[in-house]
């Protein structure tokens, strides 16, 4: 017990020095740019939004190293100016979510003349270097979470930081978004627009977002299914977001990335393959570079935590732009569209050393995909939240993210980052998932784990034994 009081103790002395060398310098509203009168504007959220309610926003932290002669106030300035030009096209974001008295009660993203997002400056007395570490070297989320800007109480759905690091050798930019105003796709399509704003690069900024939610149809009332499975909390009135559980200082979570190269990810594709046809199996199955990393991580996962329950679930986003019935919904519609597709697998076959676990895992993956983008899949979207709900009760591993989105590619003017942190899984227990920042066709895994209890080592080494494996095949 006395060990344990000195230990929530050193790391509450932490905490408070952490807070200690970050120093807000500056807090400025930025509105979409002027131009042609935008005017007010109300969109009702859809069922894919409204599952989203009651759940914590994304934070995203991306860290660029400076050069010694870099015209910081210019780079400040350079990203407010941007960042209202991006408005300008993505003018819903600068609102906020409401429950109108009209309307039959259905949650609204709102839009007035005057709204804008909160543009914080801050510095940090934090090492670029440090934050930055080597693949797999874990970071205290304790360091990284004043990189994250909080949103503003109001139901406001996004927020942007730029924080100094120490000696002006870095710049962290931070980005808050709450998760009903779109979704990955959606925010990191905002994300290239304003970074090619910024660049003063015409020549890649991306199409205008396609702002129109009535694009999604929704003949069979799933906006009132999902919304009688949410807390109550989202029905009134004067409801707020839920920003997640603000950093214990005791949890001692740190997060990690690990770099899967497109080699690995062959590896884990031929390892399959082989297995499958060793079983007899006609046809394999379905293994792309995205459903490999799932396989594998969550293989690592389970191995690294043990098989304490019987079952193991692993929860990923599929996009439905293209597939929705009865019409594809443009690329660049601004909202959710995307359902949850659901791994199954016995605990202690997933959580097997070798190709026993690795195989067990991917094949139940593959399984999900399939039966979320088979012809008739949208008829079981009525027990989506449900489905969830069970998993999630019973242990489930999910993901945020993509290496779609490109976040490596996300160059200001001052080059592409250094790191890109998905810094809000340490609160919902997902991995992220994004391009690798070395190039080459990799996937960038990111994950939080508590350290104390040797979570996270034994995550580490479950990895770095997983890749030794697949190198000697």
């Amino acid at each position: 017990m006395a060990a344990a009081t000195a230990t929530a103790t050193e790391a509450a002395g932490h905490h408070q020095e952490q807070q200690q060398r970050f120093r807000v310098v500056d807090t400025a509203l930025v509105a979409p740019a002027a131009g042609p009168a935008l005017p007010p504007r109300s969109i009702p959220l859809t069922f894919f939004d409204v599952k989203w309610l009651h759940l914590p926003p994304v934070e995203r932290v991306l860290l660029y190293r400076l050069s010694p002669d870099a015209d910081v106030p210019a780079i400040l300035s350079g990203l407010r100016t941007s960042l209202s030009q991006a408005l300008r096209a993505f003018y819903p974001m600068a609102g906020h979510v409401r429950m109108p008295a009209t309307n039959n009660r259905r949650h609204e993203l709102c839009y007035r003349p005057g709204d804008a997002v909160p543009f914080t400056t801050a510095e940090y007395d934090v090492d670029i270097d440090h934050l930055i570490a080597d693949d797999s070297v874990p970071v205290q989320v304790a360091q990284l979470a004043p990189l994250a800007p909080h949103l503003p109480k109001g139901r406001a759905v996004l927020a942007v930081q730029a924080t100094l690091l120490l000696g002006r050798r870095g710049l962290a930019v931070g980005v808050t978004v709450h998760h009903t105003t779109c979704d990955g796709a959606g925010s990191t399509h905002f994300l290239h627009t304003w970074a090619a704003a910024a660049a003063a690069r015409a020549d890649i900024i991306p199409p205008p977002p396609v702002i129109d939610r009535e694009l999604i149809p929704d003949p069979r009332g799933l906006y009132d299914v999902y919304l009688r499975s949410m807390p109550p909390m989202v029905s009134q009135d004067d409801f707020e977001f839920v920003l997640g559980k603000p950093q214990d200082p005791g949890e001692d979570k740190a997060l990690a990335t690990f770099t899967l190269s497109q080699q690995l990810l062959q590896s884990i594709k031929s390892a399959v393959a082989h297995e499958a046809a060793r079983r007899g199996m006609v046809t394999p199955p379905r293994c792309s570079s995205i459903l490999a990393t799932y396989g594998f991580i969550w293989s690592c996962y389970c191995r690294a935590r043990g098989a304490a329950a019987e079952r193991s679930y692993f929860l990923f986003s599929v996009d439905q732009r293209s597939r929705l019935k009865p019409a594809a919904v443009p690329e660049k519609y601004l909202g959710n569209c995307c359902c949850p597709a659901i791994a199954r697998a016995r605990a202690d076959e997933v959580s097997a050393g070798g190709i026993a676990g690795l195989f067990a895992a991917c094949a139940a993956v593959a399984a999900a995909l399939e039966e979320e983008v088979r012809e008739g899949a949208q008829e079981r979207w009525d027990t989506c939240v449900a489905r969830v709900k069970e998993a999630t009760a019973k242990g489930m591993l999910s993901v945020a993210g993509s290496p779609r989105f490109r976040v490596y590619d996300l160059d200001f003017g001052f080059g592409r980052p250094e790191k890109v942190d998905m810094v809000s899984v340490a609160k919902t227990g997902a991995i992220s998932v994004a391009d690798a920042r070395v190039g080459g066709g990799g996937v960038e895994v990111g994950i939080s784990l508590p350290v104390a209890s040797g979570d996270m080592d034994r995550f580490r080494q479950s990895v770095a034994d997983g890749m030794e494996w697949l190198r000697l095949l």
